[in-house]
């Protein structure tokens, strides 16, 4: 018996042109892991760090289990599997059908069009009027194809893929939504924001970092802060402590207390930012997130040359009141002298606030990403 909850059981052939659509069964399964890792592993650019995440998916070990429908997809041809897809629907986004931790070897429309034609499908079954393409199950586990700069090595907590993975969904259908990031030396950034600007948010504000001691509390402020700041983006849908509360426990041995800060306004909490180490960079081609990388990080952490600023989130009270200002200037102040670059994570193009932060802070866009979305209808 696969003990899986809510994964579809059970081999099926969807018969295509010189090629199969088959539903994962148990027996497949490592197979279609094994795909995917190699797409990771075998590129000197890229490192496997998500894979961890798909395996709790589909051995139904994640909390997210309880309140979404996956159903794992790979095309076949000859015996040779050539693309693969986790079609995911989730019952707090139920409008969209997701074609999730997407992967393949090379360009095959008609590939393509088998994994397409069941989404259009299940989304049918389930009510779903929306696919999107690039969003793993949920913003904080993965949103974006790489849409540039295909020869720089990949950050932690970013895609890279090939350029024919934007050209398989823009040329069926799929509208896009693109996203930038931005890169600066921070040798000069040595003065980011102006000494007396601080001194008022410093009594407007206090900063503290995550407290494991208490890490089911904190992890609730993080939900609560999540789901107020990020209403209205696109392809965010409210989380559930106990997802966030998994995510900090997987992470735990990498992430230090202080990547992880909340503002506060007296007593509220009013906001957050994530951030940490490109762990990549201290990672070697062909290895794995885990317990490896873990030791690198106590042995070797000198070595990481850029720190990134993940996510961040603010009240849409605070928004223009200082509270993102007063959280950048404290990743500022303890990354001084520890690290030669910052990197931000992606920020929606249509994000005029953010992304005018990210010019100021930084000369020009570093990299692009595009999510996808289509109407079915």
């Amino acid at each position: 018996m696969w003990k899986v909850k809510r994964v579809f059981i059970g081999t099926l052939i969807w018969n295509g042109e010189n090629m199969n659509l088959e539903f994962v069964n148990p027996a497949r399964l490592k197979a279609f892991v094994n795909f995917y890792e190699k797409r990771y592993l075998s590129d000197s650019l890229k490192r496997n760090s998500m894979s961890g995440l798909l395996k709790n998916l589909l051995n139904g070990k994640s909390v997210m289990n309880s309140s979404a429908y996956f159903e794992p997809v790979m095309v076949v041809d000859q015996g040779r599997i050539m693309m693969i897809a986790l079609l995911a629907h989730v019952d707090r986004m139920s409008d969209f059908l997701q074609i999730a931790f997407f992967e393949a070897d090379y360009k095959e429309t008609r590939a393509f069009k088998l994994i397409l034609e069941r989404a259009y499908e299940l989304a049918k079954e389930r009510g779903a009027s929306k696919l999107t393409g690039s969003l793993n199950v949920h913003v904080n586990y993965g949103l974006g194809f790489l849409a540039s700069d295909y020869h720089k090595p990949q950050g932690f907590g970013t895609m890279h893929n090939p350029d024919f993975y934007l050209e398989l969904f823009s040329e069926n259908g799929f509208e896009a939504v693109e996203m930038v990031s931005f890169r600066k030396d921070l040798d000069e950034l040595k003065e980011v924001f102006k000494p007396k600007l601080i001194e008022r948010l410093n009594h407007r504000y206090s900063i503290r970092s995550l407290d494991y001691k208490h890490l089911e509390r904190d992890a609730q402020i993080y939900t609560s802060l999540n789901n107020e700041a990020f209403i209205d983006h696109p392809f965010y849908y409210p989380r559930e402590a106990a997802e966030d509360l998994e995510l900090f426990r997987d992470f735990k041995p990498l992430l230090r207390p202080e990547n992880l800060l909340f503002a506060y306004k007296g007593d509220e909490p009013v906001g957050f930012m994530l951030w940490y180490p490109d762990f990549h960079e201290i990672m070697k081609s062909g290895e794995t997130l885990g317990i490896r990388t873990v030791i690198k990080n106590k042995l070797m952490a000198h070595r990481i040359q850029t720190v990134k600023i993940v996510e961040m989130g603010v009240l849409p009270k605070e928004m223009k009141r200082g509270a993102v200002v007063a959280l950048i200037n404290m990743v500022f102040e303890l990354t001084k002298g520890q690290y030669s670059q910052f990197e931000s994570g992606w920020i929606l193009q249509s994000n005029t606030n953010s992304k005018m932060l990210g010019v100021k802070l930084t000369d020009a866009v570093y990299k692009r990403y595009k999510a996808y979305t289509k109407d079915v209808t």
